[in-house]
């Protein structure tokens, strides 16, 4: 079987290319370093903080397509769904900016926080440049997802520190035992993903696996396939403490709605 992920990170850099005569990166540095001397904005929302407190954990993704299902929800609204999603109880809001493999822009972040959001949101891409941080800075990303498989863990490090540097937090997702190591770069969240991106094959058994295996510390994110709260309360007690889920959600005919009673049950 052809490796997905190798496939959209080597289709991501001929798209990062093209964006970059678009929207030149010192242009884009600029407008960041605006926004940081600019003493009147608030902060953005830490996503660490919101799982820790919230008695849910619950990040409702917003996406429109993937690889392995073809579209889910086309004609969804980036500014109508987040902000749903915020008024039925997530902890936090991810967005798949990916344009290609995933239907996302990162320029949904910005207008999901025009229409309200004020919840952290997740920058939700396959990030392989510095560029891509000033982008989900510039979108107005409380956090980012950096990927363990598509970056030497030398690489992570200084885009961590960078994303940092910008007062944005890191999701720091991992799959793979042998992944389990950039653990001791201390993100502000551990991610374990579920879903094997190379094959795109889903087991939730596989935050079960390395729940352990993480810092105590940490502040654990399982990802992808949950679909019950049983499943939400079992990676709870196994240490988690943030569930993302997208698809659960974005297939229903009212995602917000979705959310709502999924977080009901719950309770």
């Amino acid at each position: 079987m052809a490796d997905i992920l190798e496939e959209i990170v080597a289709h991501k850099r001929i798209e990062l290319e093209r964006m970059m005569e678009i929207a030149t990166p010192m242009n884009v540095y600029r407008q960041v370093g605006d926004i940081l001397k600019d003493s009147s904005q608030p902060p953005l929302p830490s996503m660490r903080e919101a799982l820790l407190k919230s008695p849910t954990g619950i990040i409702a993704e917003f996406k429109r397509k993937s690889p392995s299902k073809g579209w889910i929800n086309q004609e969804a609204s980036c500014t109508e769904i987040p902000l749903a999603y915020q008024q039925n109880g997530a902890a936090a809001v991810s967005i798949l900016t990916d344009l290609d493999y995933f239907g996302g822009h990162g320029e949904f972040i910005r207008l999901a926080r025009k229409s309200g959001v004020h919840i952290p949101i997740l920058f939700k891409d396959f990030i392989v440049e510095l560029y891509q941080l000033y982008i989900a800075r510039l979108c107005g990303a409380s956090a980012v997802l950096l990927i363990a498989s598509v970056l030497s863990k030398d690489d992570c490090r200084w885009l961590m520190d960078k994303a940092h540097d910008l007062g944005m937090e890191v999701l720091l997702e991992m799959h793979h035992e042998n992944e389990l190591d950039y653990a001791e770069l201390e993100p502000d969240m551990c991610g374990v993903n579920n879903r094997n991106l190379g094959s795109f094959v889903t087991d939730v058994e596989n935050s079960f696996r390395l729940a352990s295996r993480l810092p105590a510390n940490a502040c654990k994110v399982s990802e992808s396939g949950i679909s019950s709260p049983a499943t939400v309360t079992a990676l709870r007690e196994a240490g988690f403490r943030g569930f993302l889920m997208g698809e659960h959600f974005m297939m229903a005919k009212d995602p917000g709605m979705a959310l709502g009673k999924f977080i009901e049950a719950l309770r």
